[in-house]
């Protein structure tokens, strides 16, 4: 439902109960909209991501065959 700035302040507790019961609710203020979506709509919507350690050692891009060693020949001569 669309709903104007000074409609949705007013009456704030109808529009937090649409948007849990009957999905995203728009508030317009002149050109300018936002929306009030529940937090189960929001969470399906912006996805999970995981931490950089569950990244490492879940499914993804495998580290075998990466060559991680140090290369121990000397530093190259520079005159100070």
């Amino acid at each position: 439902m669309k709903w104007q700035l000074a409609e949705a302040k007013n009456r704030f507790s109808e529009v937090v109960n649409r948007a849990l019961a009957e999905g995203p609710q728009y508030v317009y203020r002149r050109k300018d909209a936002v929306v009030v979506v529940s937090r189960r709509d929001y969470d399906r919507l912006a996805g999970t991501k995981p931490g950089f350690k569950e990244f490492l050692l879940g499914k993804g891009p495998s580290m075998k065959g990466l060559d991680l060693t140090r290369d121990r020949s000397s530093m190259r001569e520079t005159k100070l």
